[in-house]
């Protein structure tokens, strides 16, 4: 680095903070020069013809992202990231400033009191004694932006000249203070603490604030299923969450993709992500917005097994040359993140351990305060740690435990050996059978993930839109053969010739890239929530949790995904979004039971569900509801058997409606529905279904903000009802504002809804009066009665619609949608939350398209 003629060379390492003092440098009252030098990787190393993961492994001889050599889900980065990656900053402080603060919140009396821990750093850069004043000042925002002051203390200390002193500020009391919870589990409660440092005679000398999260998260390995199983603030939690790569392949990181990414995961409703190995330590950003969202995070250290002790060829064993430099990189990424609610689990590497001594010393400095050691510790353990007095902000960390490796200690096996997986398409049967997966966590599972047609024309050229070659075995099985930019983009196949029969010819053949990838988003919704609700099914009786790989890609690839680099969802999006419900009923694809899933600390009591199958003419030939139900608290219940298969008369194609429901008011807690087959049959009759003509009626209101715009489309299936209906509770059957698929961003009609009370805020707070002006009616005629099946809004731009343009991509991204890719049974009606940000000087359109629904026209303008 060259600041006006000053060089400064600053040392290795891609994970560390490097702060100069450039006070006798810088020019302040006139122009400075800044020219900074980059130097590439020592060990860019080589891409090997076959490519491979990690490439030739040499970008593992240096404390680096080892992705940027190429994996099975990305390219190689072809100049492995060289160059500023992160932020670059200018601060100013007097001659006091602060380092680090460590900020620990310890619980007692089943969490009704509670201490804030805070230690830090003064360094004094004076040649004078420096008189000072320490404050700290907590506060927490309350209903109509009014913040509470907490606490506000303030303390005396001398810092002599040239010196830095660590300080520990007296523990601060809270009484019942508010928690913070994962995603699903209760709100996400943050505190504004802010510490300055007073010089007399110089004023306020520097200054930090960080929202901050009082909650207990501890990890252990369950006995009964062998798994890891994650306590916050004494609750056990079903992990349920993805593996997370990166924002950006090309580290393009932003706040605002940041914020999208991370709400994304918790719209999923997921409550964890892993930060793999062979990425990135993540950024300050992608943790607050994890802290705001409720998704915890379990953070890896740069070691991967490709590259840390096999492959080929094969790498070697013993982890970075420069171990110094790695566990110095450690520990500042550690003084980094810790102060974050979201940060769960500190973890030393994928598929591998990190080299011994490494290994060592990581367990060394992140062993757990004793306040921290779980309640599970023995008599003798307890009796030792009582006596300990040191506080838990002296530590480097001391509240998150360490493991070693991504299948050790509760994950996979537990020993290391290759018991993750698998990575391909699946029967959705098969995940709820006991044979599918032995081991309690499992770190790592995946599928499939092409995305919609229009994000494949946007991001390939011409030569890419054509659909794989479907070549059929002589065993009967279909190979997939894509096209070279198909395969050079890492696409997996939706078929797995001896394994699995292609599950996009399950619809009849694909006839062009739009056929093929409306197909693939409907294998796609089923394939993951099958995923999950199959592991569901298992909740606490064989599995603590499982993590798909992987949820995003940082680059265009064409697998593994729910929503594509451009900020799209794609329909296993939606359909991880249903199966991931707090409370969710559910239907066991091997038994044919339907299940009800309570996942939270809280009774289900007074409920019932309703079942209801649908053919494709229209007609509802199976009807029932449930008793009354109770489910206890972080149980899965089986109701009953689903017999309608077995019926006599049963069609080869149906559709199945549940509905999870209070007695006490008819509101919906879960909703889901599922397009089935018989056994041995397929879902050829549904490419007929595609020319119904269902009529609906579409309510649209709009409210904008600038650039931002808030829209609630309100669809309703106007087809007849069948006669089984007659006998249904009124309020499931005509839905109005109280159908929601799921409860996040739909409004009820009964008091205590969040989503619904937050609506009517924003209405308040723009002026939006709920009134014929602002709600705007698109009738769409139709003759014909049934289910308006798998639709889905998208938002666009307006523009030109000439034969020649036709494939230009007019979608605005980011969207977030409260549902999508969604159905409707005759007489339904549900309401869609929609918000984006539209570009200035646009004219976005909403438009609404399904399987059934093929009308190229905007509903919202």
């Amino acid at each position: 680095m060259y600041l006006n003629g000053h060089k400064e060379v600053l040392p290795k390492g891609m994970f560390r903070r490097h702060t100069i003092d450039i006070t006798d440098i810088l020019h302040p009252d006139g122009n400075n020069l800044l020219a900074v030098l980059v130097h590439p990787p020592d060990h860019p190393g080589r891409i090997p013809p076959q490519g491979g993961q990690g490439g030739d492994h040499e970008i593992g001889k240096d404390v680096a992202t080892q992705y940027v050599e190429g994996w099975d889900w990305m390219c190689p980065i072809r100049d492995r990231n060289t160059g500023i990656w992160d932020e670059v900053s200018i601060s100013i402080t007097g001659p006091v400033n602060m380092m680090d603060p460590h900020l620990v919140s310890t619980f007692h009396d089943d969490f009704k009191r509670s201490y804030l821990h805070c230690t830090l750093q003064l360094e004094n850069k004076s040649s004078w004694v420096a008189d000072c004043t320490l404050k700290i000042q907590v506060s927490t925002e309350l209903e109509g932006n009014i913040c509470l002051v907490e606490h506000l203390q303030s303390y005396a200390i001398t810092i002599p000249p040239h010196s830095d002193v660590e300080y520990t500020i007296p523990p601060l009391f809270f009484y019942k203070p508010n928690l913070w919870w994962p995603n699903g589990m209760g709100k996400q409660s943050l505190y504004n603490v802010e510490v300055s440092v007073d010089v007399k005679g110089f004023g306020e000398s520097d200054s930090w604030s960080h929202y901050f999260g009082f909650r207990k998260i501890e990890s252990t390995i369950d006995d009964s299923t062998g798994g890891r199983i994650f306590k916050v603030n004494g609750e056990p939690i079903f992990i349920r969450g993805g593996n997370w790569i990166l924002s950006d392949g090309l580290l393009r990181l932003t706040k605002k993709r940041y914020m999208t990414d991370i709400k994304f995961h918790a719209d999923m409703n997921f409550n964890m992500l892993r930060c793999w190995g062979g990425g990135l330590a993540e950024r300050p950003d992608f943790y607050h917005f994890c802290d705001v969202y409720g998704l915890m995070v379990w953070q890896e250290f740069w070691i991967t097994g490709d590259v840390d002790g096999r492959g080929i060829p094969v790498s070697n064993p013993n982890g970075p040359l420069d171990h110094d430099l790695f566990l110095l990189c450690a520990r500042d990424t550690v003084k980094l993140l810790r102060n974050h609610a979201s940060l769960a689990l500190w973890v030393g590497g994928n598929e591998q351990v990190p080299p011994v001594d490494i290994n060592k010393a990581l367990k060394s400095d992140l062993k757990l305060h004793p306040m921290f050691v779980s309640s599970q510790a023995s008599d003798s353990q307890q009796k030792h740690l009582s006596e300990e007095s040191t506080d838990p902000s002296k530590y480097l960390d001391g509240t998150r435990v360490y493991v070693q490796g991504s299948m050790w200690d509760g994950f996979a096996n537990g020993k290391g050996d290759f018991t993750d997986g698998p990575y391909e398409i699946q029967y959705p049967e098969s995940f709820f059978k006991d044979s599918f997966y032995k081991y309690g966590f499992n770190p790592e599972v995946g599928s499939v993930g092409v995305p919609v047609a229009a994000t494949i024309r946007a991001t390939m050229p011409a030569e890419g839109w054509s659909i794989p070659i479907f070549k059929k075995r002589i065993d009967g099985y279909i190979e997939e053969v894509p096209n070279p930019i198909w395969d050079y983009h890492k696409f997996i196949p939706y078929s797995k010739p001896g394994k699995v029969h292609d599950q996009i010819e399950l619809y009849g053949h694909p006839k062009d890239l739009d056929d093929f990838c409306e197909k693939a988003q409907l294998v796609n919704y089923a394939q993951y929530r099958a995923l999950l609700e199959g592991w569901t099914s298992f909740m606490w009786t064989k599995f603590t949790g499982v993590l798909i790989w992987k949820t995003q890609n940082p680059w265009t690839g064409l697998r593994g995904q729910f929503y594509d680099h451009l900020q799209d969802q794609t329909a296993g999006f939606y359909g991880c979004r249903c199966a991931a419900e707090p409370i969710h009923v559910q239907l066991n694809l091997a038994s044919y039971f339907i299940e009800v899933v309570n996942t939270t600390a809280d009774e289900l009591a007074d409920v019932a569900v309703e079942i209801s199958v649908w053919d494709l003419d229209g007609a509802s030939p199976y009807y029932k509801v449930t008793e009354k139900i109770v489910v206890p608290p972080k149980k899965v219940k089986q109701i009953m058997e689903m017999k309608y298969p077995k019926m006599k008369d049963a069609k080869p194609v149906y559709f199945l409606l549940l509905k999870l429901f209070r007695l006490s008011d008819n509101g919906i807690l879960s909703r889901n529905f599922y397009w089935l087959h018989l056994p041995g049959k397929d879902y050829k009759l549904l490419e007929q279904y595609q020319q119904r003509n269902i009529p609906l009626k579409i309510d649209s209101e709009i409210s904008v903000s600038g650039t931002r715009h808030k829209v609630r489309m309100i669809v309703e299936n106007k087809s007849k009802k069948s006669v089984t209906q007659s006998i249904r509770p009124a309020s499931t059957v005509d839905l109005g504002d109280v159908s929601g698929f799921h409860n996040a961003g739909n409004e009820t009609t009964h008091e205590g809804n969040e989503s619904g009370s937050l609506w009517r805020k924003i209405r308040s707070c723009l002026g939006i009066a709920r009134s014929s002006d602002n709600l705007r009616t698109l009738e769409v005629n139709g003759t014909d009665s049934g289910v308006a099946f798998f639709l889905h809004f998208s938002v666009h731009t307006s523009g030109s619609s000439t034969a020649r343009e036709k494939y230009t991509d007019t979608r605005i991204l980011p969207v977030h949608y409260s549902d999508n890719y969604f159905s409707l049974t005759p007489g339904e009606r549900t309401s869609i939350d929609i918000s984006f940000e539209a570009p200035p000087g646009s004219s976005p359109r909403v438009v609404l398209r399904g399987w059934n629904h093929h009308l190229d026209h905007a509903v919202m303008i």
